[in-house]
């Protein structure tokens, strides 16, 4: 029972980060377990060697703006710099290098997936291809329709996760040659397909041997064509942002397509997390109270907060 830990976190990325943060300060035994081969969700960083040169695209979370001087705190502590301004914070050489470095030395466990989570004899049993984890109390930290899923609709929590709605969004990753345009370093017209648009290379700590961009279609378009291989959507995305940024498609050095299936908020919960009746089952994550890195680094402060209180009452 002693290797057992408090708290099984089953999602690594800000909420679950900033979770198991505080636990862990306040002597509280935490496991983080991720399906994915990084950390962040979607504090993410695609790396690519061309010609031998490395390159990054930040095709996820483009940049952070805090609104809390807290967070600020964090994110200066943890190496974030100003990109165009000093309230627009991005990491060096990639977005996800701050979530790395928010995470430290947290016990993590990566591509592990957990389908099923059952309760018995006052522990949790977490359940996956890889094997079974336990645990006494389970933090849900991945997006509201994936908690959904894990939970059932018959769980107590189901009613107010099905009221969470989350827009996906399709996103392009291009390189060119360093004489390439440069019209901008970002963009956002809602109303076009791409709706954000961001000079990669022009954010400090990135590799000049390429012109990098990463576009970001619109929800409508992302959901029109969510269902596409990821070979279509670049065929598709990719004379979108030639046009705008005035380059030639055949000239690209390289070009990519990412699905984020749950990117959006487009409806929260309005609440920082949902747990059960004894404080032994939370959810959280950014769509508690939006869609921002902000939301999510707030829900997980919120739910450490709620279990550490219940442990001191005890």
């Amino acid at each position: 029972m002693t290797n057992i830990p408090g708290v099984a976190i089953i999602g690594a990325g800000m909420a679950g980060i900033s979770c198991a943060r505080t636990l862990v300060q306040a002597g509280v035994s935490v496991q983080l377990v991720d399906k994915g081969r990084g950390i962040g969700g979607r504090m993410a960083t695609r790396r690519v060697t061309l010609d031998g040169c490395d390159l990054t695209f930040d095709h996820g979370a483009q940049y952070l703006r805090p609104t809390r001087d807290d967070f600020a705190q964090v994110l200066h502590h943890a190496g974030a710099r100003g990109w165009e301004s000093d309230t627009a914070l991005v990491g060096m050489p990639g977005m996800s290098r701050l979530a790395r470095n928010l995470a430290g030395e947290l016990p993590i466990s990566q591509q592990v997936e957990i389908n099923a989570i059952t309760q018995d004899g006052g522990l949790w049993h977490l359940a996956g291809p890889a094997g079974q984890l336990q645990a006494r109390r389970v933090v849900l930290t991945i997006p509201a329709p994936q908690a959904l899923a894990l939970l059932g609709r018959a769980h107590p929590l189901a009613a107010a996760l099905a009221d969470v709605r989350m827009a996906p969004c399709l996103t392009l990753m291009a390189a060119f040659p360093p004489d390439s345009p440069r019209p901008f370093s970002h963009r956002l017209a809602p109303d076009h397909p791409l709706a954000w648009i961001a000079q990669d290379s022009s954010k400090p700590g990135r590799s000049a041997a390429a012109v990098t961009w990463v576009a970001q279609a619109a929800p409508e378009f992302s959901a029109t064509h969510l269902e596409r291989t990821a070979e279509e959507i670049e065929t598709i995305m990719r004379p979108l942002l030639c046009d705008v940024i005035g380059a030639k498609g055949e000239g690209a050095l390289y070009a990519r397509a990412h699905r984020w299936r749950y990117a959006q908020t487009s409806q929260p919960l309005g609440q920082p997390f949902l747990c059960d009746a004894d404080g032994a089952l939370y959810v959280g994550g950014d769509w508690c109270l939006g869609a921002q890195a902000q939301d999510a680094w707030q829900s997980g402060q919120a739910i450490a907060q709620d279990i550490l209180a219940r442990q001191n009452a005890v």
